[in-house]
Order: structure tokens, then sequence, then C-alpha cells
């Protein structure tokens, strides 16, 4: 049987036009799925086979189909029994709203409904609720979003991507130098330029944080670790309120003159103790 790449999965997103897809598409696209939008469902069997070979490089594969389409959403069913007589495994989610919710939210945007051109509103969306009746008895996932905000749509998708919360979010810990710019995707900036700067002892002025001597002397001060003491405390509180909220990546920076030696010394022992929390974590040293 043909399948994807071990682990990879192929969702298909489709349902009304107004009901969420977007917010949709960039939840699967922040855990690790490769997105695509808008996708001519004739198209749709190649690109399986195109990361049937991507060797479990993303966590799945997500695809957007809809009425945009146009004349083209008429194959997504000879698509769909293409993808299953080839073995390609792949689920359904469908999103829909109320008509009320749905209206509301045009009028919001001020955005056209895809089949609205020589009709109002309402009318569109009753054509597309007929258009899209059949594929949403296909669904293997249906998801109203009329009462959802975006958190909570976050949280709806969270649970049926059936991700633990652990493996949700994603700590990237960066350590930089302020003589070069903070970085710009930084959600916190630590500031650890009033730590001892080893910088200043002729025998530790040419290694970096990552040197076993420019370590001890750093962490050998009471500051250090009354510091670090605290800091650790502050992380162990922030990062669940993120995972409750449904983000799935932060970003912590630390930051000293040059970013050569206590940023990469203290973002070191940042990893580490984020790491033994159970997330999923990412080191970089920017300025070494």
């Amino acid at each position: 049987m043909v399948s994807l790449a071990e682990d990879t999965k192929l969702v298909i997103i489709t349902g009304l036009s107004g009901a969420g897809k977007t917010e949709t598409i960039r939840c699967f696209e922040d855990y690790g799925y490769f997105c695509v939008d808008n996708l001519p469902p004739v198209l749709l069997v190649k690109f399986a086979e195109l990361f049937s070979h991507s060797d479990g490089k993303f966590q799945g594969v997500a695809i957007v189909c809809d009425i945009r389409g146009g004349e083209f959403f008429d194959d997504l069913f000879a698509a769909l029994e293409e993808l299953e007589l080839m073995g390609y495994q792949h689920s359904i989610l469908f999103l829909e709203a109320s008509d009320e919710i749905l209206i509301r939210r045009y009028k919001e945007t001020r955005r056209r409904h895809p089949l609205s051109k020589e009709r109002g509103i309402s009318e569109g969306i009753s054509e597309e609720r007929r258009r899209l009746g059949e594929l949403r008895g296909c669904a293997d996932r249906i998801i109203d979003t009329s009462a959802l905000s975006v958190p909570q749509l976050k949280a709806e998708l969270t649970a049926y991507l059936d991700k633990a919360e652990s493996d949700r979010l994603t700590v990237t810990c960066i350590s930089f130098g302020f003589a070069k710019g903070i970085p710009l995707d930084a959600d916190l900036v630590i500031d650890v330029r009033f730590l001892p700067n080893p910088f200043y002892v002729d025998s530790l002025k040419h290694l970096t944080g990552n040197d076993g001597p420019v370590d001890e002397y750093i962490f050998k001060w009471p500051i250090t670790q009354r510091f670090m003491d605290k800091f650790l405390d502050f992380v162990s509180f922030l990062v669940p309120q993120y995972v409750s909220e449904g983000k799935t990546h932060l970003t912590i920076a630390v930051g000293c003159t040059g970013g050569r030696h206590r940023s990469v010394a203290v973002t070191n022992h940042l990893a580490a103790y984020v790491k033994r929390q159970g997330y999923k974590t990412v080191l970089e040293h920017r300025d070494i």
C-alpha cells in the first residue's frame, strides 16, 4: 500500500467560506505541516506523490480545497477517489458556521463571498452549502466555528491533531549581542550585561560561553546564581501560560554586549532547563 512518508499525514481542509480555513491552515503550519492554500483538486494526486518522497521532513501535509477553485472544485471527488485507489491515506477536515455568523464576518471584513458575484451574501452561502453537502457527509471531522474565538479554534485543532501540550510548544533559546541588534522575532528579551564579564579576563577573552572555563567564571558569582534562580522560576511560570493560549512557538533571547560570553553561557543553561521541562527546544548562538 502506497502512503505518505512515515508519520506524515495528508489532510484536506475544506468547508464554508468565512468559517476559519485561513486560521486553520496557519495552525497546521505552526505544527510543522507543509501547507498549500486553494490547490486545484486535479493536482492533489501529483502533490501526494511528491510528498511520498519527503523522507518525513514534515509533520504532515495540509491542503485547502474549497469553492474558490470554481469549476476545478468539481474535480475534488474524482481526485479523492484516485487517492484511495492509489493507497494514499488522507482525512477531510470540514469547517462550517451559521449563516448569521458568516454574514457578519463578511460584513466586518468587507469581502465578497466567492459565489455572490450576481447575488447577495445570503444566497451565496446557501448555494455553497448545497454544493458542499456531499463533501460534508464524507468529512472525518466537522468543526462548527460559530461560537469559537481564534484561541478556542486552535484548541479544537490541537485536539484534532492529537498533540500533547508538551509537544505543542517549541521554545527557541537564542543568545545575541546588543551591539548587533535585538533578534526581530524575539518574544522575550533578557539583558545579562550586568553579570561579571569574562571579556576582561585575559585567559578567557578569546574563548566563548561554550567553553568550560568561561561558564565556570560566570556562574561562580552569587549574583549569577541568584539571577538564574529567579529567571528560571519566571520561565517555569510563563511558558505554561503561553501553552494555554495556544502559542506554538516561543523565542527567548538573551543578550550581552558582544554575544560571545555571558549570553551564550546563560542561554545554554536556559535551554537545558526548558528541555528538562519536556518542551521541544532549539538552541541558537547568533553572534558567537
